[in-house]
């Protein structure tokens, strides 16, 4: 059942694009980062700073690179469908951003706060307080999260998106290691994820999504041995490709009950895949 929330959340489009809203930027001399502050404050652009193309997919409230969490069915519906307890940091399907309660911003750094929205029916969740740490470090950014359930519903143990990665379509390619020789810069396993979702197994904590010429986006997750991941082509009845993204997320079962408390480090970067590598290499030896 956790599987397929978390193929729900992202399959459908929001009826509220928000690829247009506007953004609040960190940037130093090799990347560029933008939040959403009518999304919650969820990470909705990564780019170069000397080559202006954003990499991440914000085309609606659960989409961007941001905290999603499960819990257990509780009478909510979305199109048509029941649904489940659902906090997400962007907002709801309909477009309401969450909440930000706090926000402090630097040239290269920035702390967001947020009161995360219930994905189906849109309340905002005043038990639960999300937290998101963004530092710049030459050609990495390291996202800081943090969720705190101040509820008293134990909910069933769920497949979480620690985090959430919503990425350019133009990025076909899902890259990764499952070997036997981790960290030792073994063959690695290459794939175009289809649709539905798709679930591996990993043995190095890092994946990149990249072109025909081997360059993009990769995410070191320290939480990260299992991963989820999709293309969604777009409207296939109208041929609409507005809505297309390439997606994976780290996952973990976990259950979130009365003081659960999660934080956990993921660091993105962009550049050749060989690069990538070797950053994640360099933050698996500092750790």
């Amino acid at each position: 059942m956790a599987g397929i929330i978390v193929l729900l959340l992202v399959i459908l489009p929001c009826q509220f694009a928000c690829s247009d809203s506007p953004l609040r930027y960190i940037q130093n001399d090799a990347i560029k980062l933008g939040i959403n502050l009518e999304s919650g404050g969820a990470i909705g652009y990564f780019s170069l700073r000397a080559k202006d193309r954003n990499l991440l997919n914000r085309y609606d409230r659960g989409r961007f690179i941001q905290q999603s969490y499960y819990g257990d069915q509780d009478g909510s519906v979305w199109r048509d469908k029941p649904w489940c307890w659902n906090p997400v940091q962007g907002g709801d399907w309909q477009g309401n951003s969450a909440k930000i309660l706090a926000s402090s911003f630097q040239a290269d750094q920035l702390t967001i706060v947020t009161q995360p929205r219930h994905w189906a029916s849109g309340k905002l969740l005043t038990d639960t307080v999300m937290r998101m740490h963004v530092t710049l470090e030459g050609p990495v950014a390291h996202i800081k999260y943090s969720f705190h359930y101040k509820g008293h519903q134990a909910h069933a143990r769920r497949a979480q998106e620690l985090p959430a990665v919503f990425v350019d379509y133009a990025l076909p390619n899902l890259v990764f290691y499952r070997g036997d020789r981790p960290w030792q810069n073994a063959l690695l396993t290459r794939l175009v994820p289809n649709w539905p979702n798709e679930y591996h197994s990993i043995n190095e904590p890092w994946a990149a999504y990249v072109d025909e010429h081997d360059w993009g986006l990769g995410i070191y997750s320290e939480r990260m041995s299992k991963l989820t991941c999709y293309r969604y082509r777009g409207d296939q009845k109208t041929g609409s490709m507005a809505a297309a993204t390439s997606y994976l997320a780290p996952i973990e079962q976990l259950a979130i009950g009365p003081g659960f408390h999660l934080s956990y480090q993921a660091s993105i970067t962009i550049g050749k895949l060989n690069v990538i590598r070797a950053r994640f290499y360099d933050l698996h030896q500092q750790n």
